[in-house]
């Protein structure tokens, strides 16, 4: 997905039902800072794959809320009023229209459920 940002964001969906998704492999592949894959779908719902490092812009979503869940690393999620420390086995879902930036300051592997419609670059 080409944007203005240095984000590789592939939406495409990565594996069909009743395959296998194997996230260690997908963790050793990836060299980029900053990695989502679409891995699969869930009725209307998708479930991404993120590894990432360093920071993402300030953003909201207008019509879809955002579920983060941290598999290895430490992930912030800063909002307007405060701060959000995610560690491994912990998730928050950020509500629709909530001004919202995520940040790793390792390489963080997480999990985002999401719409299928979403843009990840949010409505700016």
């Amino acid at each position: 997905m080409a944007n203005k940002y240095n984000y590789n964001q592939q939406m495409n969906i990565k594996y069909d039902h009743l395959e296998l998704i194997n996230v260690p492999a997908i963790v050793a592949e990836n060299k980029e800072k900053w990695f989502n894959q679409t891995l699969t779908q869930i009725n209307g719902s998708v479930a991404r794959i993120g590894i990432v490092e360093g920071e993402y812009h300030w953003h909201k979503h207008d019509d879809d809320d955002e579920f983060f869940f941290v598999l290895d690393g430490k992930l912030f999620v800063d909002l307007e009023d405060r701060i959000i420390e995610l560690n491994p086995m912990q998730g928050v879902t950020v509500s629709k229209g909530v001004m919202h930036r995520t940040r790793a300051p390792k390489k963080t592997v997480m999990l985002m459920v999401e719409t299928a419609t979403i843009d990840p670059i949010g409505d700016e």
